[in-house]
């Protein structure tokens, strides 16, 4: 294993940087590429076929051209439709990202519980069987928001988002029968913990839950008897719709990413 191999990083766009960061974190000088499908974005109004299909065709392509050591897939639709599509194209190690009913179950004190992601991703059996196995106990109420992806887009891009335009996206979730019971939230697409700020001023009083540090210590097992460069060597940004907006590259830097491809 050569030091300078990267863990790859993949999401359809900007959210799987809240997967990077607390990976960062335990892994200062781990050599980084992101990869954002932007031909693809977003994944969550597609069908399943599509994302079956085309995920572990562009990963078989970035692990050809990037040689990585390990892959994560930092998308929650991807993942519950496309990881076990994508391990068995792939000789490399495959973390996905499932979202955290486990964790929000065994936390809420009320016993009801919101899991906020895609369209796509809450519809899966694979959601399903989370909240049967973890939450049985519990009332599981979900929403599918595809603005909440598109602010977070916007605000890492440096665009001004309100807090009512996000509330306004959520609202759907607790105005539910039950809805108003909800004390924790699983925040089941990695685009929505970059609104953590705006959601819990939207909403006080709720408890957010993402798995984005439980994946980052997985990645850190994982690698645990593998060589490291001695300083972070910079990390790349590739962009699979050409080159992005000039307002992200501000962004992309503060995550480490001083280099953007177009793929």
């Amino acid at each position: 294993m050569s030091p300078n191999a990267p863990i790859l990083f993949f999401d359809s766009g900007v959210g799987g940087l809240s997967v990077l960061e607390p990976t960062r974190a335990l892994l200062p000088t781990a050599p980084i590429v992101y990869a954002a499908d932007s031909a693809g974005y977003p994944y969550g109004t597609k069908s399943e076929a599509e994302i079956a299909s085309r995920v572990p065709a562009l990963l078989g392509r970035l692990a050809e051209r990037f040689q990585p050591r390990l892959v994560v897939i930092a998308c929650n639709t991807a993942c519950t439709i496309a990881l076990e599509h994508v391990r068995a194209a792939l000789d490399l190690p495959v973390v996905g990202t499932v979202p955290a009913i486990k964790p929000a179950a065994e936390t809420t004190k009320s016993g009801v519980i919101g899991v906020l992601g895609t369209e796509a991703t809450i519809r899966q059996p694979y959601v399903d069987d989370l909240a049967e196995r973890f939450a049985s106990h519990c009332t599981v109420l979900r929403h599918g928001s595809p603005e909440l992806v598109e602010l977070a887009e916007r605000k890492l891009a440096g665009e001004s988002v309100s807090v009512d335009a996000v509330r306004s996206a959520a609202a759907p979730l607790f105005d539910q029968a039950q809805g108003v019971e909800i004390d924790t939230v699983v925040l089941a697409c990695t685009h929505f913990p970059l609104l953590h700020d705006e959601l819990q001023a939207a909403f006080p009083g709720r408890n957010w839950v993402d798995g984005g540090a439980g994946i980052a210590r997985r990645i850190q097992y994982l690698t645990r008897e593998q060589p490291w460069p001695e300083s972070f060597p910079g990390g790349i940004a590739v962009f699979t719709g050409g080159q992005p907006r000039h307002s992200l590259l501000s962004a992309l830097a503060r995550y480490g990413l001083d280099e953007v491809r177009a793929l």
